[in-house]
């Protein structure tokens, strides 16, 4: 459920000619002009006929995209939830069951099988429950919504050149709310790009091949820029006295230079050579991770840095990591409160984005630089003291 279960935009695709496309209006022209944008793209019009014949719009599609509490939850209580001994337990097995193929993953695409166990878990419950949506009105309701209509515009584009070649359904191909297909959740176009047929039967089947849809993911995350060989993320522990301003994505160090500020790993050795940021997602007294390059791998699969730091903290995990120590992290907002807070910010100048109630990078952004002006620690965490100053 990539973007289904939980997920806000993730992954765009900007295609020029679609930068600047119409949305909204009349349901039926939208259609009329989908059908048309795919017939002068090289689609056969009896072909795009019949792929837009009985696309319908469907308003629990926009209820789903509209329902994004989930993100309000601080990444404690988000990976308390996501990750239970029986999802870790059946990733395990999961790894024995397929290990000659995640082991062809890991030499074909450098994806370790930890990151794909995650996905597969997070996204549908390891192929359990894949979504009941119809994928083509998914598509086309959700890019005749103004909201993100850059990207699922191109998805639709993506679906009927499926559609052309045979594998895809507009009336019976179901799956997330957001459009995604199958085990790992792919969108039309990273199917287009990046679909494999790892099972050797002729078909790319997302939905009912877990080789299929785990080496199309492999493909996926390769593409993406995945560094084979290299960690993603680890577990670190971090001195009081250290400078919390240097946490976040935005400040690269040297390993030798964070080992200089005090940074100590807990679950074996620091990855020697590698540029790395230090990341405390629930403030200074929280937990604390060491994020390497193929951290910001993870931001083009999802752009939810809860649910990021989630899913690259469970790979870790599901290959014999500790549990994460989980400090006492200062009392945090809830969403009224953080929606407050988002608009004292925004009134400050601060691009928040929507006034939504959750921590986005803009508003950890700016809740650093109010932070910093302040005088408070500035390690992004807001909390009802930040709230009350503003």
């Amino acid at each position: 459920m990539r973007l289904s279960l939980l997920f806000a935009a993730l992954y765009f695709l900007p295609l020029t000619a679609l930068a600047d496309a119409s949305c909204g209006g009349a349901f039926s022209t939208f259609k009329n002009n989908l059908k048309a944008e795919a017939i002068a793209a090289g689609i056969a019009p009896d072909t795009a006929d019949r792929f837009f014949k009985g696309i319908r719009q469907d308003s629990k599609v926009l209820a789903a995209d509209r329902r994004q509490g989930v993100f309000q939850l601080p990444f404690i209580d988000f990976s308390r939830r996501l990750i239970s001994n029986d999802r870790i337990n059946r990733g395990r097995a999961n790894g024995r069951k397929y290990d000659a193929l995640f082991d062809r993953i890991e030499a074909t695409y450098g994806v370790s099988r930890g990151v794909l166990l995650a996905f597969w878990a997070f996204e549908t419950d390891y192929g359990s429950f894949q979504g009941d949506f119809n994928t083509a009105n998914a598509l086309v309701t959700l890019a005749h919504d103004c909201r993100r209509p850059d990207l699922f515009r191109p998805q639709v584009l993506a679906a009927v050149e499926l559609f052309a070649k045979g594998e895809f359904d507009p009336v019976r191909t179901t799956g997330a709310w957001a459009g995604e297909i199958g085990m790992v959740q792919m969108l039309p176009r990273d199917i287009l790009e990046n679909g494999v047929d790892g099972d050797g039967d002729g078909k790319v089947s997302l939905k009912t091949s877990p080789a299929d849809a785990l080496v199309s993911g492999g493909k996926m995350l390769q593409s993406l820029g995945w560094r084979a060989g290299e960690p993603w993320i680890a577990e670190v522990d971090l001195p009081d006295n250290f400078d919390w301003s240097q946490t976040s994505l935005d400040t690269t160090k040297s390993i030798a230079d964070w080992r200089a500020l005090g940074v100590t790993p807990r679950n074996g050795p620091l990855a020697e050579g590698l540029p790395a940021s230090v990341l405390i997602p629930q403030g200074r007294k929280g937990p604390a991770f060491i994020a390497y390059p193929n951290f910001r791998v993870y931001f083009d699969w999802n752009q939810s840095f809860t649910y990021v730091m989630t899913a690259a903290y469970f790979a870790t995990r599901l290959e014999g990591a500790k549990v994460f120590d989980t400090g006492n992290p200062e009392k945090g907002l809830g969403g009224d409160q953080m929606k407050a807070l988002q608009s004292k910010l925004r009134a400050r100048g601060h691009d928040v984005g929507q006034i939504d109630g959750i921590l986005g990078s803009g508003t950890r952004a700016a809740v650093r630089a109010e932070q910093a002006r302040l005088g408070l620690p500035v390690d992004g965490w807001p909390t009802p003291t930040l709230l009350s100053k503003l």
